[in-house]
């Protein structure tokens, strides 16, 4: 009896927490249920457009040089006899700055001018018809000539009265006109004789025209022996030494306006069509950190050149140089401004989402996400200009700190603090 009424509350107490067990389960389930049915917020950041001034810029390197530069290198090969400047050396236009040896030059200047005369007087005598001694002889041929001539004419006349009267023959009379005959063409061919021919006129005119050039030549040899400061400036580099030999073609010195200075700018192929005369431009110097340049845009490209593993044109940017920091032939960061707004509209560019060629946001109305398609325009490496689409209080989504993604419609709660 005892047994039974035992086994009968144990059974009983077993059923029990079985129901409690599945109570339990069902409200489990159902909650699970409630939290994965219940609506999504997500936790976002957002931000408010503000308006500034944006600008979009092309960043390249570049090579300084002079716009108004001069260097002066040997003409020929011999020492340097004086150094009249040192490096660094502010110069007026005129100044004598170096000498060279000018022995040689001199004496080839002579030989020039000795073989220009020769010339000329050669050409001279071929005009006159020959040299003093041939025209002498000539004309001692002309007055043989006419003598002989003259003597046949009396000759024949005497011959021809004679034969009148009977006292000369026929054949006597025909010996003195052959005579004549002979004489005359004699003196015909001496008096025709043409002096010179077209070809040896030409030939004496070219010797005239290459000794003249020689002159020239080494007249100009003999000036730039003296190196001269062809404009005010700056003697930047001066590799030459006194008594030191120098081969013709040798770097002697540069000089410069540093005052106004050029920069070639290496820009990457597809930034070209970004550029445009009178674009702003800033210069570095990591020689001079902190301190910058400005300068326009002074060229465009005409071609596009390979330059180590970049494909690139080159264009000049003028410089403002007038506290003569930047020097020649160093190489800057050239920064040019390709476009620029002043009171845009702009976003962070991590708001602006792609989708298809299309560009959009997630504006914020109440606790939801709604898709903004835009119209992009100016953008640099941090912020985007949008010209339609939002409005400056509108609130803009731009990070998610949920595992869920940002959508069209998706409830949402700003994070105070992300982290």
């Amino acid at each position: 009896m005892s047994n039974g009424t035992l086994n009968s509350s144990t059974g009983g107490a077993r059923r029990t927490w079985i129901t409690i067990l599945v109570i339990l389960l069902t409200m489990l389930v159902g909650l699970g249920a409630y939290i994965e049915l219940r609506p999504r917020r997500i936790r976002i950041s957002v931000v408010k457009p503000v308006r500034q001034e944006v600008s979009s810029s092309i960043a390249t390197n570049g090579k300084v040089e002079p716009i108004h530069g001069f260097e002066a290198h040997a003409p020929m090969s011999g020492t340097v006899r004086k150094m009249l400047v040192k490096e660094g050396a502010h110069v007026k236009a005129g100044q004598l700055l170096l000498v060279l040896d000018d022995t040689r030059a001199r004496g080839d200047l002579a030989n020039s001018h000795s073989r220009l005369k020769a010339a000329q007087e050669r050409y001279d005598n071929l005009m006159a018809g020959g040299s003093q001694q041939q025209l002498l002889l000539r004309k001692a041929d002309l007055e043989k000539a006419t003598t002989e001539r003259d003597s046949a004419q009396r000759q024949l006349s005497a011959l021809q009265r004679l034969q009148q009267r009977g006292a000369a023959t026929q054949d006597e009379v025909a010996a003195a006109q052959d005579r004549l005959d002979r004489a005359q063409a004699d003196l015909s061919q001496l008096q025709s004789h043409v002096r010179y021919s077209p070809d040896e006129q030409a030939r004496a005119l070219s010797e005239i025209a290459d000794s003249k050039i020689s002159v020239d030549i080494n007249e100009e040899v003999v000036r730039n022996c003296n190196v001269r400061a062809p404009f005010d400036g700056t003697v930047y580099f001066l590799p030459a030494r006194a008594g030191a030999w120098i081969n013709t073609g040798e770097l002697l010195l540069q000089e410069a306006d540093l005052s106004q200075l050029q920069v070639r700018a290496f820009v990457d192929e597809p930034e070209i069509g970004r550029l445009a005369i009178g674009q702003t431009v800033k210069i570095t110097w990591d020689a001079l950190p902190g301190h910058s340049w400005h300068g326009t845009v002074a060229t465009l490209p005409s071609t596009v050149v390979a330059r180590g593993s970049r494909v690139v044109a080159e264009i000049f940017c003028n410089v403002d140089n007038s506290e003569h920091l930047l020097l020649p032939n160093i190489n800057v960061t050239t920064t040019i401004i390709a476009n620029s707004k002043q009171d845009a509209l702009t976003v962070p560019r991590e708001a602006v989402r792609e989708d298809g060629g299309h560009s959009y946001v997630y504006v914020l109305q109440g606790d939801h996400l709604r898709r903004r398609e835009l119209k992009l325009g100016i953008s640099n490496l941090t912020r985007v200009e949008i010209l339609s689409g939002i409005s400056d209080g509108d609130l803009i989504a731009v990070q998610s700190y949920s595992p869920s993604p940002m959508a069209d419609g998706v409830a949402v709660k700003i994070a105070e603090n992300p982290s």
